[in-house]
């Protein structure tokens, strides 16, 4: 009866039966191998120790290696390239962090985090803007006096068109004018070892990065994007004080997500955004992420995609209306803020 029943069944079925059992093996299989985790910024920096603290606890959870690579350049445009042109089998994830959201505004390529699926939205950052500790400035108050009467002189530390130095710096000028040159680097662990060198005057860094570098004395926190002081830095002003008028942009601060191929299969994508929210609420990460100064978010679905399409909106406006891009965001399909829009 089994040979009969055989004998009936058609291709149409055959080839369902099949698909069917090769996803439920790949499901079942997956990981079969170790993932490349890509960072698409350098050693040192915010995003690098995020995915290195984060990724013993996915391999955990995954119970597989995941090899982590830095690919920097081109505000993270290299290594996000890289991932997007690999196979889309889950092997190849991208540790990144806000830049693509710019992208398309920026002119820096024709790609963003909508092409890729989003498996999840780790943490927030908040940004400091630092100095050298010998700086004769001790508030950001202090700096921009001084710019004022000396245009073109300062040096700021940056990471490229759409980094996050750019982004703050174009929030500072859509309320005020500060005229600096910008010496660019490839991420905030080169500008950090700048400003240590007194190569550079002052850079915004989140305080993921350089927290430590300003508690220890090794370096100065002039302000904190926030508008309240905070318990990490104390006696670091909030950036409010010398810039009453930027409280429409705040909050705000970088974020670091993992990101894959949009046509990786769906099984994958759900095992993987399973891993990383399990890994993201471990107990020892989200310590890490404290001492870190960063906000855990651990997002993905629908939160995530409204997490960075506010984002977008936000610091797009903030860079359109501050000169920083010609280019209008809603001719990009980005709206505006509903603050920006009473």
């Amino acid at each position: 009866m089994f040979h009969s029943a055989l004998k009936t069944l058609t291709i149409p079925m055959a080839v369902a039966l099949a698909t069917m059992s090769l996803s439920g093996q790949a499901l079942a299989e997956y990981p079969e191998r170790n993932i490349t985790g890509t960072i698409q910024w350098g050693a040192g920096g915010a995003t690098d120790n995020v995915a290195r603290s984060l990724t013993p606890h996915v391999e955990e959870a995954l119970d597989t290696s995941v090899i982590l690579t830095n690919r920097p350049g081109g505000t993270g445009v290299i290594g996000m390239n890289y991932v997007m042109t690999q196979r889309p089998d889950g092997y190849n994830l991208l540790y990144g962090a806000e830049n693509p959201q710019l992208y398309r505004l920026m002119g820096l390529a024709d790609f963003g985090y909508d092409d890729m699926h989003t498996i999840n939205i780790i943490g927030q950052g908040l940004v400091v803007i630092a100095a050298p500790a010998d700086s004769p400035f001790d508030n950001l108050a202090e700096l921009l006096e001084y710019a004022h009467q000396n245009p073109g002189e300062l040096r700021m530390g940056g990471t490229g068109a759409g980094g996050l130095p750019s982004t703050v710096h174009a929030m500072i000028n859509a309320v005020d004018e500060l005229d600096v040159r910008t010496v660019t680097f490839g991420g905030d662990g080169p500008g950090m070892t700048a400003m240590l060198g007194d190569h550079i005057d002052f850079m915004p860094l989140s305080l993921a990065a350089v927290g430590e570098q300003i508690r220890s004395g090794k370096m100065k926190g002039l302000a904190v994007l926030t508008t309240e002081e905070i318990d990490a830095l104390p006696g670091v002003p909030p950036i409010t004080e010398a810039l009453p008028d930027i409280d429409t942009f705040l909050p705000w601060g970088p974020f670091w997500g993992v990101f894959v191929r949009e046509e990786t299969p769906d099984d994958i994508k759900q095992r993987l955004e399973d891993a990383y929210e399990t890994a993201v609420d471990s107990e020892q990460f989200q310590q890490f992420l404290a001492n870190f100064g960063a906000e855990p978010l651990n997002l993905n679905g629908e939160d995530a995609q409204q997490y960075l399409d506010n984002w977008q909106s936000v610091t797009g406006w903030s860079m359109f209306e501050a000169g920083s891009v010609k280019v209008s965001p809603e001719e990009l399909g980005i709206p505006r803020p509903g603050a920006a829009a009473e």
